[in-house]
């Protein structure tokens, strides 16, 4: 296949995003239409042929669940539309929380959705920075597994802070923050915190000595905001100079905006893979789309996606 042969469609959730992927790309997307039913059924339809593509379909599966479904309907008109080859791109893999079965009588909604997708048509995926990396075990097709940090560094970069610091929110973000650490020869620091139920912190403490430091914490995702906003208010109060965030996907649901309005947060990185539901000075969006860009025509000349991370050590 040439270059000439790729196809680049998308779900209305991710139109905003693919449209920036396409300019980036330099190709226009397919255009799709969905089809709407009155009681609220929907039918996304491919308005060009696409037989014989290296077809790329682009759909972040935040909330709400349609977003998926319409995912996995376009992979399936696809696939009976006689693509050659099927890529699901996933800039934000929605359901990566569900990774284990860590009580009693629950399901593991990110293997369902892995196998949703390889049963929907989808040959292989590409996505960003999943809540669980051993997600990537999940599907027996090929994994794109991008890094925001080819993002992140350079901004940090720019930043020029003195006597800079890493930090993890919590136990389960200490590999991603570390990364960073390694990368810019910094220190580490970890909040611990103690949960009693879903989005409710019981306790945090601070492991490490922030005193003086420009810290900046990392994570993959930001959803009610109470464990960043909290973490930012403990590194301030332990004689931090100034705090900041680095998150991949801001889900920001409930109370999230007004959290961080109130916090100790000086500035909110986050990326594009999920749209903002509202502004605010104190959170800077990054585009994904350059990065995405590169990756999809590195996947479709069969080249080298590791190529485009900055490596760590």
């Amino acid at each position: 296949m040439t270059i000439s042969d790729s196809k680049l469609i998308s779900g209305e959730a991710t139109h905003y995003l693919a449209e920036k992927i396409a300019e980036s790309y330099g190709q226009d997307l397919t255009p799709v239409e969905v089809m709407r039913f009155s009681d609220g059924e929907f039918e996304p339809v491919i308005q060009e042929s696409v037989r014989g593509s290296f077809l790329f379909c682009i759909q972040s599966t935040f909330a709400p669940s349609d977003n998926l479904m319409e995912l996995l309907l376009l992979l399936d008109a696809a696939k009976r539309a006689s693509a050659g080859y099927i890529v699901a791109v996933l800039p934000y893999f929605g359901l990566a929380r569900q990774d284990r079965k860590d009580k009693p009588r629950v399901a593991i909604g990110a293997k369902l959705v892995a196998n949703l997708l390889v049963a929907a048509g989808a040959q292989r995926v590409m996505t960003m920075d999943l809540h669980a990396p051993q997600i990537q075990g999940f599907f027996d097709i090929p994994v794109d597994h991008l890094d925001a940090s080819a993002i992140f560094a350079p901004y940090v970069k720019s930043l020029e802070l003195e006597d800079l610091m890493f930090a993890s929110p919590d136990v389960g973000s200490t590999k991603r923050a570390r990364s960073y650490a390694l990368q810019f020869n910094a220190d580490l620091v970890i909040c611990d915190k103690f949960r009693t139920k879903h989005n409710e912190i019981e306790s945090m403490r601070l492991i490490g000595n922030v005193e003086g430091k420009n810290v900046i914490l990392v994570d993959d995702l930001i959803d009610t905001g109470g464990t960043l906003c909290t973490a930012a208010n403990l590194i301030m109060e332990s004689g931090a100079k100034s705090v900041r965030a680095l998150i991949t996907h801001p889900v920001l649901s409930g109370k999230a905006y007004e959290r961080i309005e109130k916090s100790a947060l000086q500035e909110l990185v986050v990326c594009d893979t999920i749209p903002l539901k509202q502004q605010s000075e104190k959170i800077k969006v990054l585009s994904v789309a350059p990065l995405f860009a590169k990756a999809i025509r590195n996947a479709h000349e069969y080249r080298s996606i590791n190529s485009l991370f900055i490596q760590k050590k």
